[in-house]
Formats: C-alpha cells, sequence, structure tokens
C-alpha cells in the first residue's frame, strides 16, 4: 500500500479514502472504507476515459453484468456510480498477496497448491459465465491469495459473451503473456478465453515465468498465435491439463467444470504423496491439446473399479501384485492362460501378475502406480487402512459420474 498522493480525492460517494492500493490502464485503485468500517477497494476511472461517452457505456453494461456473479471466488460488488464525474465502483476488500506477488517472494509453487488454487478459480469461473460475462483478464496479479481462498478480482474490462476483444481497431485488450489467441485477433470472446488465460497462470505458479517468454507486446502477441508455450518445469501431473488449456483453437480447451473436476483430482493425490507416476510414453499421450480430459484418467478410474469389485467378490487380493496368489487364502497362482477364478484369462497381458517387482504389471491398468513393498514370504507387511480405500473409491466414483455427466450434457448441446 502507498500513502494517498496530493491529488487523490479523500473522500469518493460515501467512502472514506485511506490508501493506494495501484494503479492500471484504466484508473487508481484505493483502500476505502464506510461508516459502519467496512473496507473495500475502490478504483475511480481516469479522467480521459471518464470523458469517452463509448466508455461510460460500456463501463455501465460491465458494472450491470459484474452484479450478476454470485460466488465465492470473486470480490463482491459493494457499490458504484455511473454518472459521477469519474465513474467509480467498489468491491469487497480481500486481504492477502496476489499470486504474482507471492510467486515473485517466494518461487514456484508446489503441484498441490496449484492444483487447489486452479480448482477453486475454476469454479469461480463457472459462475461468472453463467452470469454471461468473460473476465478477458485473468492473470497472476487479478488473483488474490486471502485466507478463504484465491478470489478473483478487476473485472474492469470484462465484458458479455461473445463481445469483440477490441476497444479500439487494432488494440487488444488485457494482458501480453496471458491473452487468448482469439483475443490478438480481434475475435468474439467465450468462456473458453478465460480458460486459456487460466491455462497461462497455472503455467507461471508453477515455474514464475510467463510460458510464452517476455519481450515487448508485439513479440508477445506474435508467440501468443503462433508459438507453442513453453512449460519446462510444470509439474507432469499438471503439464497436460495445462498445454489443453493452452490450445489455439477455443473448442479444444476443457471447459471449467473438466478443469475444476481434474485438478480438485490431482489436488488430492499430491496432497497424498500420490502424484502421477505412469512413464512418460504414456504421459506423452496426454499432452496432445485436444480439451479433453486426459485418456489415462479414465481408464484408471474404471481400473480401479474392477480391482475392488473382484477383491469384494472374490475375497482376494488384486491380481497382478508381486507375491500374493489369488486363490480365496490358498497363496496359489493361476495356470498360464487362466485368469484369477480359473477360467481363460480375457485381461489384456500387461495385467498379469509376473511374480516379479519392478516389471509394473499394473501399470497397464492403474495409471502407473507402483506396487506395495513385499516381506520375503511374499506377503505384504501391513494391512491396508480400510477406511482410507474406502475413501479413495468413493472419490473415483463421485469423478467418474460427474465426468458421465459432463459427457451428456456436452452431446445434448
Amino acid at each position: 500500500m502507498m500513502r494517498l498522493r496530493r491529488e487523490d480525492p479523500r473522500v469518493v460517494g460515501s467512502f472514506r479514502l485511506h490508501r493506494r492500493l495501484g494503479a492500471g490502464g484504466m484508473g487508481v485503485v484505493y483502500l476505502g472504507s464506510d461508516r459502519r468500517g467496512q473496507r473495500v477497494a475502490l478504483k475511480v476511472i481516469r479522467p480521459d476515459l471518464a470523458e469517452d461517452q463509448e466508455f461510460r457505456s460500456r463501463f455501465a453494461r460491465e458494472v450491470s453484468a459484474a452484479r450478476r456473479i454470485r460466488g465465492g471466488c470473486t470480490a463482491r460488488l459493494v457499490a458504484a456510480d455511473l454518472e459521477a464525474e469519474r465513474p467509480w465502483f467498489a468491491t469487497q476488500y480481500v486481504p492477502g498477496p496476489s499470486l504474482h506477488d507471492k510467486v515473485a517472494e517466494e518461487g514456484p509453487l508446489t503441484a498441490a497448491a496449484i492444483a487447489a488454487i486452479g480448482a477453486a478459480l475454476s469454479e469461480g469461473l463457472v459462475a461468472v459465465h453463467e452470469a454471461g460475462v468473460v473476465h478477458r483478464d485473468l492473470k497472476p496479479s487479478n488473483i488474490l491469495l486471502s485466507p478463504k481462498g484465491p478470489r478473483i478480482i478487476d473485472f474492469g474490462i470484462a465484458w458479455a459473451t461473445g463481445a469483440s476483444t477490441l476497444t479500439h481497431v487494432g488494440t487488444a485488450v488485457g494482458s501480453p503473456g496471458f491473452l487468448a489467441p482469439e483475443q490478438v485477433r480481434g475475435a468474439a470472446v467465450t468462456p473458453a478465453t478465460d480458460v486459456f488465460s487460466l491455462g497461462a497462470t497455472l503455467a507461471y505458479a508453477a515455474t514464475a515465468d510467463s510460458p510464452f517468454g517476455h519481450g515487448s507486446s508485439e513479440v508477445m502477441l506474435y508467440r501468443v498465435v503462433h508459438e507453442e508455450p513453453h512449460l519446462q518445469g510444470v509439474p507432469d501431473a499438471l503439464a497436460p491439463l495445462v498445454r489443453a488449456c493452452l490450445a489455439k483453437d477455443p473448442e479444444e480447451r476443457p471447459s471449467t467444470l473438466q478443469l475444476s473436476m481434474r485438478l480438485k483430482e490431482i489436488a488430492a493425490r499430491e496432497a497424498h504423496g500420490m502424484g502421477d507416476s505412469r512413464p512418460p510414453a504414456q504421459r506423452a499421450r496426454t499432452e496432445r491439446p485436444t480439451g479433453r480430459l486426459p485418456e489415462g484418467y479414465v481408464e484408471d478410474i474404471d481400473g480401479y473399479a474392477e480391482q475392488r469389485t473382484e477383491r469384494r467378490s472374490a475375497g482376494t487380493p488384486v491380481p497382478g501384485r508381486p507375491g500374493t496368489g489369488t486363490g480365496a487364502g490358498q497363496g496359489k497362482t493361476p495356470a498360464k492362460g487362466q485368469g484369477p477364478r480359473g477360467g481363460p484369462d480375457s485381461r489384456p497381458s500387461s495385467t498379469r501378475s509376473t511374480g516379479s517387482r519392478g516389471t509394473g504389471s499394473t501399470a497397464g491398468r492403474t495409471g502407473g502406480r507402483p506396487a506395495p513393498r513385499t516381506t520375503g514370504t511374499g506377503r505384504r507387511p501391513s494391512r491396508p487402512d480400510p477406511k482410507l480405500m474406502r475413501q479413495r473409491l468413493i472419490v473415483f466414483v463421485v469423478v467418474t459420474l460427474l465426468v458421465a455427466l459432463g459427457i451428456a450434457l456436452a452431446q445434448k448441446l
């Protein structure tokens, strides 16, 4: 925060101003408070923009749209005066550093932290887009890390879905390096525009740098449209999803709902030390920017559910684990060509037990998760926690149902 300057107002509307929070292309943001002591972030528009009637009309529509946004991941609009000599609006004050300052001071965030922040921001964007608004300038400095979670701020250049991104001919609105290609071209903005910016923001959180490097505005805009992003340093668990967000074609980017679900799962895995351990060859297949959930994701869920079903029905350990049999407590290994119940083995060869550690026999079914350690007698040293297994199963089943619902809704649309 900075002290008020001599030219700064001391009172705007019913709010008394105390400090400068910052300044941008549209105006100056102040810390203010009302008579009850409620603190707000109040933005006063620049004098030259205030004289532009076209800008005033657009600004009025944007404030009207911002009033419709409902969601805990945005700073709530408190008051606004569109007819003042210099229009202004006030939003709820959010204590905490911006994502940009956090990374600049402390370095890149962990995969778990990035996934958790991304999941919350995706949910916030769902509410924003449902109100018919596209932020258009989502970037690290417009995300505040409050004690209650991340908050999206600065809807100053937000626009209704489908509107053009040009204020004047040839002038793109937004921040180079975080703009979507359609914004640079002056095409219509859609919710996918914010998905691109969110992908660039997550890449910044992981690497402390823009995925399109540095340079003049012209150079940065050219790279956004014509060059692939640099994602070196982005954790393997996040890289395929971030790459999908940064697809040049808006139609190939995932939806905010898909992002939210996938990022929640990644956050849970990373928090429990269960990061994606699939081989590079398998991960490479998911790095194509198709806009769909990575290929191994659904297979992971199906394989896990199938193994759980077999274990419950037969009362046996999961096939393919080293040193374990498939008979009910007999410790026997099925004959070659026979399944775990004595019938023909119709499962892929990659899931059959080889009795050897390091063969990755379960990788084809469970996304490459390493098999548990065993003792010299072939038995596991300890029994897995039933409560933890139930929690994991519930998470996978819920995510599977949500994915199926999302696909069904997408097909109807």
